[in-house]
């Protein structure tokens, strides 16, 4: 259980990524009062806490009805996170989610950002969505499901302590930091991806 948990925890925190959303978040709100802060860093967390929940419940129903294999998915969402890892090392993601970010400010009627582009899709995005339905196949009975839950509940408590600290974080790291944990992060990912992959291939050909 220890290793389906430190597994679940580290794709999750991985493909979530706290420390790459705290400057964004802290670049969306920045006219806004300290107040208005912790009220959509808290919405923004429970919304992604809801629709990931879901897919970690219901996911695997999901697949079925549209008859799909969980091995297919495997490999799917390997390859879909291998993606996102290379976008990772190569900076591709944070310009991307800067891109997004500018254009939540240019338009004044998206002054809440907790649902967008907080909630989804930064926090609960595809990458996301497919790592929870694959950390739920892969754990075993309730007891299974009940770890890769908890680890969900603590990297989203990690993201918003770094929500709630992302300005002082920002003035205390500044971008260089932050450029080196993400590219480290998605090494890690991308080895993730990679034995999703071959764990996919394996049950489908064995």
């Amino acid at each position: 259980m220890i290793e389906l948990f430190m597994s679940a925890f580290v794709t999750l925190f991985v493909v979530i990524d706290p420390p790459g959303c705290a400057p964004i978040y802290a670049g969306l709100t920045t006219n806004a009062s300290a107040a208005a802060r912790r009220s959509m860093a808290i919405r923004a967390c429970l919304i992604a806490a809801v629709i990931l929940l879901g897919f970690a419940l219901f996911g695997e129903a999901l697949l079925a009805a549209m008859h799909i294999g969980l091995d297919a998915f495997r490999v799917a969402g390997g390859i879909m996170l291998f993606l996102i890892a290379l976008e990772m090392v190569f900076e591709k993601r944070t310009e991307r989610r800067n891109d997004r970010a500018d254009k939540v400010r240019e338009d004044p009627q998206h002054e809440d950002v907790s649902v967008f582009p907080m909630a989804m899709p930064m926090l609960a995005g595809p990458g996301a969505i497919a790592s929870i339905m694959l950390l739920s196949s892969n754990a075993q009975g309730i007891e299974g499901t009940l770890v890769v839950l908890a680890a969900l509940a603590l990297v989203l408590v990690l993201t918003l302590m770094a929500l709630l600290a992302a300005s002082p974080l920002m003035r205390a790291f500044g971008d260089k930091v932050e450029a080196v944990v993400t590219r480290l992060l998605g090494v890690l990912l991308a080895a993730l991806a990679t034995q999703y992959v071959i764990d996919g291939l394996r049950a489908s050909f064995s």
